[in-house]
């Protein structure tokens, strides 16, 4: 198993932050998180979705298989429960991938065709950091969804995660190796 990499603590801190967030609206009414907003994913739990949906298809990529997906959000929305459960199982799948892969795996290079058209050409590790800020983007648009509703959520910065969680988080997985 490798030592921790940067692209494992980006992972982690993905799936952390994710977390925060998904807890932070949970708070909500189902019908504020499905409620039509004026946006490109029509909804918070529809931002949510989207980032799914691309953390999906890259997966797909990642393991050499055709996705179902045509486009960056799916035609029919899903609960938000649905949507939360699914970004929770598929960042833990990154963060066990980044964590399972060596230096060599991470600097592999993946070829796929991208659902907007095109061909696309990555490493994985390249994949990954693009998943991580992917998903930083898509929670700081879902903040300014939140704002008007006066939210009191808790704050799901890489500062945050790195002076709280990393530590204690770093050093069960070294113990664990051992």
């Amino acid at each position: 198993m490798p030592d921790l990499s940067t692209v494992h603590r980006m992972t982690a801190y993905m799936a952390w932050a994710d977390d925060v967030m998904l807890k932070n609206v949970e708070q909500l009414p189902e019908a504020e998180l499905t409620a039509p907003r004026d946006t490109l994913f029509k909804s918070i739990s529809g931002t949510f979705d989207h980032t799914l949906v691309v953390g999906e298809i890259f997966l797909a990529h990642l393991e050499g298989r055709a996705h179902s997906h045509y486009t960056r959000q799916r035609k029919e929305a899903r609960p938000f429960c649905d949507v939360a459960r699914g970004l929770r199982e598929m960042n833990g799948v990154y963060v066990g991938l980044a964590r399972s892969w060596t230096d060599v795996a991470l600097a592999e290079t993946i070829k796929f065709t991208f659902v907007g058209g095109g061909k696309g050409i990555m490493t994985r590790e390249d994949i990954l950091l693009h998943l991580v800020n992917h998903s930083t983007y898509h929670r700081g648009f879902v903040s300014t969804l939140l704002y008007p509703l006066r939210t009191d959520g808790a704050a799901n910065d890489l500062t945050v995660f790195l002076r709280d969680v990393w530590p204690d988080l770093s050093s069960v997985i070294m113990e664990s190796t051992v």
